[in-house]
Parts: C-alpha cells; sequence; structure tokens
C-alpha cells in the first residue's frame, strides 16, 4: 500500500494565544489524503522527513528571532520550506513597509527610527502629529505598541524604552480603525481567496481577538484588491500563503501590513477557506 503524503505544519511551543484555525487546515488535508504533522519549530525534528514544512503559527519567532531565521534557513536546505526563507527575511522586520512604500504602495505615514537613536523624541516632535502609535519594527499582535498623544510624558516613555531595546517605527493614529478595523484579504498560490473585516472592541484600537477584536464577513472592493495584489507582485519570492492587511486612509485602502511568515489565515471564516489552502499544499507534495 503505497504511503500517504505528509507535510509538517510548524507552530509555536510558547505563544501568547492557542492555535484557533490549524485544525481547519489539517482535516481539509486529510480529505485530499495528505497526513499533517503540527509541531513547534524548535523541537529537535528531522526536517527533511517532510516533503513540505509549511510555517503557519510560529507566534514565538518574534522573540527568538535570530534563532528562528536560522532554523528557517537550514530546514530550507534539507525540504522545501514556504513561505521561503527570502520572504520570511523580508518580511520578519517591518521595514519592507518602508521598501513598498518607496515603490509606490500607499502605506500609513512612517516615523523609522534604529535601536539606540539618540534624537527619537526630536524627530517624532519633528513631525507634528498629535495622536500616534508607537511600536516595536519586530513584533505580532500589536504586542509592544502603544497609543498615546506623541506629547504625553507616557508617550515619550514607550518610545525611549522600545529604542533602548530594537528598532522602532511611530505611525499618526488612523481613526478609521476604532472605527470600522482592518480588512484581510488572503492568498494562496497568489490567489486570492477570501477576505475578512476585523473590528476592535469599543474604545480599543487592536483588532486582535486577544484584545477583544471580532471578526465579520467581508466583500474587497476594486481598490483594496489593487492594492493587495501590487503587494504581492513586489515580494521578494512568491508566496504560498499571504494576509495583506488594508485600513482606510485618506478615504482610500493603504497597506497596514503584509503578513506573510505565520498570519492567522481565518480558515474558518467561509467554509471553501481552508481546502483553498489544502489544494495549494497539495499540488506541492
Amino acid at each position: 500500500m503505497e504511503a500517504r503524503p505528509r507535510i509538517a505544519l510548524v507552530t509555536g511551543a510558547e505563544m501568547a494565544k492557542p492555535d484557533p484555525e490549524t485544525h481547519h487546515l489539517v482535516a481539509a488535508l486529510a480529505q485530499l489524503g495528505i497526513e499533517a504533522d503540527v509541531l513547534p519549530w524548535d523541537r529537535p525534528a528531522d526536517w527533511a522527513a517532510w516533503p513540505l514544512v509549511v510555517v503557519r503559527t510560529p507566534w514565538d519567532y518574534f522573540r527568538r528571532l535570530p534563532e528562528f531565521l536560522a532554523w528557517a534557513e537550514r530546514t530550507s536546505q534539507l525540504t522545501r520550506l514556504v513561505n521561503p526563507c527570502a520572504v520570511i527575511e523580508w518580511n520578519c522586520h517591518k521595514q519592507y513597509l518602508r521598501t513598498l512604500a518607496e515603490a509606490g504602495i500607499p502605506t500609513v505615514p512612517t516615523l523609522w527610527l534604529d535601536q539606540g537613536c539618540a534624537d527619537a523624541r526630536a524627530q517624532l516632535q519633528a513631525r507634528g502629529w498629535g495622536e500616534v502609535v508607537v511600536k516595536p519594527a519586530v513584533s505580532i499582535g500589536a504586542i509592544g505598541g502603544l497609543r498615546a498623544d506623541a506629547a504625553d510624558l507616557a508617550c515619550r516613555a514607550h518610545l525611549d524604552a522600545l529604542v533602548a531595546e530594537g528598532d522602532v517605527m511611530v505611525q499618526p493614529f488612523v481613526a478609521s480603525v476604532a472605527e470600522a478595523g482592518e480588512v484581510s484579504l488572503v492568498y494562496f498560490g497568489g490567489r486570492f481567496s477570501h477576505a475578512i473585516r476585523k473590528k476592535p472592541a469599543a474604545g480599543d484600537y487592536r483588532v486582535q481577538d486577544m484584545y477583544g477584536g471580532t471578526v465579520h464577513p467581508h466583500q474587497p472592493t476594486g481598490a483594496e484588491l489593487a492594492v493587495a495584489e501590487a503587494v504581492l507582485a513586489r515580494t521578494p519570492a512568491p508566496t504560498t500563503y499571504a494576509r495583506i492587511d488594508l485600513v482606510d486612509f485618506a478615504g482610500a485602502p493603504a497597506l497596514m501590513e503584509a503578513e506573510l511568515i505565520e498570519p492567522e489565515l481565518f480558515l474558518g471564516a467561509t467554509p471553501e477557506a481552508a481546502m483553498n489552502f489544502a489544494r495549494v499544499l497539495g499540488g506541492m507534495v
């Protein structure tokens, strides 16, 4: 009897919240006759045993980024890794947003500050922004972010602390996020699959569910699809999976994040979402 194809779905050992969706993908793959093993990236394993290793939910990677990148490089030499190392390395630091903005992709204005920057407060003051969001340039899920008035002492102290630890990005607060949330467009194999709208809890700006955010159906507009596809056309290598997060800025969609490493893909949002992903992965083994 011929052995069933097997793939590895990579997760994390210590994460801020449980993985809510990989079981949908495992079930869809099983329908296609493919076995999926779910295991943390930092567990000792013979990664060559799987013909395909899919980076899915290692939501602890950003706390040990050098180790994770080294793991990805080693694993890519043993088997097929998706998304590929070139994409992971490009996407792990939010500086990629600067690159996309320079290429003409609409993004939210951003002040970029290198670790140890001596005049971070002065640079922020020079922007003349009121309410801002200050966050690490390497993070996930709004961890380490602060929404505050740029002139507040708490904002300045937070900025100082973050700059001492790593690179930092500051953006003017986008009011539409609190009102309408963010739109996420999900792509598998470069093809659009589904979209959702994430809304924050009342009085918050963070759309993630661990802060009380909720998920709603969304039909993307032509303008939203155009921005998302322009982003995907500029990644350093083709993506097997991608989530493009957009916000309304100045009356038009603007890129907030391109999630290409370990995005929640809302595989339970539509009946076909998990199977769309499973079929793409099935074509790779």
